[in-house]
């Protein structure tokens, strides 16, 4: 497999840990969005967190959401994974150029701004679960690890990186997430906080040719790792015809009219994976007829 992530346990299962590698996927994403290369950072961060905490679910229907807004040029942030490693996502505004941030990297943070993070859970319940948290850096890593704490209530930390090539295509991506269990001992805590403080970053490690089974044992070499499973990672998209013919029926009964006397054929793209669906005036008829 190429892109794909590793779950596994440490510290007599203390804590539990999360790994993926998701160039591939990120790569897919940029293409299918034309995404600039500080928008491809910012969503390809929260794709491969958004994979991750997917695979935390267990139903094959749960999905899970997570959404970013804030006042930033890229306004929104939006990605949908499952418990499979199938992730999805788009950017509101594909194309953003800024200079690069206060340490030469792209500026994810200036691009997002300001905002609200949420994480909804769809475990086929009547209601979802939904969790919301303020930004506090806009960097994506440290706000989903403050959303854990905040929201969740589980100390975690989360690293997720984007590294570009010079063209502008996606040379490495991926993360991690380590999450303390509720049975974790201070000296396990104050061992793994000292050791988060000594790592390299994702894109460095990724660069140096780190696998996620290498990089989870690099981070918690002195907690007896146990990698309990692998899963591939995938860019996937379970838009369909139908689904956008569904949408259009949502539409006003006087602008599906207005398709109609226009007498040209209606394009209708899907944010998730931007495929065209072309319907004909005829079938925008039958769709009213429908309606």
């Amino acid at each position: 497999m190429s892109d794909y992530m590793v779950r596994a346990i440490a510290a007599d299962g203390k804590i539990r840990a999360f790994a993926a590698t998701t160039r591939d996927t990120v790569e897919e994403a940029r293409q299918r969005h034309n995404t600039s290369p500080v928008v491809t950072a910012a969503l390809g961060r929260l794709l491969t967190a958004g994979a991750m905490m997917g695979s935390m679910m267990k139903g094959d229907r749960d999905r899970l959401t997570l959404k970013i807004n804030g006042d930033g040029p890229v306004k929104a942030l939006t990605v949908v994974a499952d418990a499979h490693g199938r992730v999805k996502g788009f950017a509101a505004v594909p194309q953003v150029i800024l200079h690069a941030n206060a340490k030469g990297k792209l500026d994810v943070a200036g691009a997002v701004g300001q905002g609200v993070l949420t994480v909804t859970r769809d475990i086929g319940l009547r209601e979802p679960y939904v969790g919301t948290s303020l930004l506090v850096t806009s960097e994506i890593a440290e706000d989903l690890t403050y959303y854990f704490a905040a929201s969740e209530q589980t100390p975690s930390s989360v690293g997720l990186g984007v590294l570009m090539n010079r063209e502008n295509t996606v040379r490495q991506a991926g993360g991690f997430i380590l999450q303390l269990m509720p049975d974790v001992d201070e000296e396990t805590i104050d061992r793994l906080e000292r050791r988060i403080g000594e790592i390299d970053s994702v894109t460095s490690m990724l660069d140096a040719g780190m696998s996620p089974e290498q990089i989870l044992s690099y981070v918690l070499e002195e907690f007896d790792l146990e990698v309990l499973d692998r899963m591939p990672v995938a860019f996937s998209c379970d838009c369909s015809r139908k689904k956008i013919a569904n949408a259009i029926i949502s539409l006003g009964k006087e602008d599906l009219r207005s398709l109609i006397a226009d007498r040209e054929p209606v394009e209708a793209r899907c944010d998730y994976c931007n495929t065209a669906y072309l319907f004909q005036p005829e079938e925008i008829e039958g769709i009213l007829a429908e309606k």
